[in-house]
């Protein structure tokens, strides 16, 4: 493959991610909207924090595990399927990690960006591969 075919693939993936990051972005501000209506009494950064919190930590893992099926499945499924898997298997690593010693005030930031930077280190191997 030669370089200017690499280059093409790179910005394909990076286009892919760029207009994905558009809709989860929608989505979240959907989310918050539904939140705010929801706990109407709350405080609005409250609110922001606990629905931020929510997409680091099940949202975005799993959006970046999902990539890997970006050719047989479309947005929405990945979207939903990967929020459930990514709660799934944060709640197994953190218990796991939990046993190990690893003190649970790590968890929230540790385990997202592992899950992330694995889910786009095989999006970017396969991307590459594929081609």
């Amino acid at each position: 493959m030669t370089k200017k075919e690499m280059s093409a693939l790179k910005k394909e993936a990076f286009e892919l991610l760029k207009k994905e990051m558009a809709y989860i972005g929608i989505v979240f501000v959907i989310a918050l909207a539904a939140f705010k209506i929801a706990f109407l009494n709350e405080n609005f950064f409250g609110v922001l924090r606990v629905v931020a919190s929510v997409f680091w930590l099940f949202v975005l893992p799993g959006y970046c595990v999902m990539l890997y099926w970006k050719e047989s499945l479309e947005f929405l499924e990945r979207f939903v399927i990967g929020t459930i898997l990514s709660a799934g298997i944060i709640g197994i690593l953190s218990y796991y990690l939990g046993l190990m010693g690893l003190n649970v005030k790590y968890h929230a930031f540790v385990l997202p960006v592992l899950m992330i930077a694995i889910g786009l280190i095989i999006f970017y191997r396969k991307t590459n591969k594929s081609h």
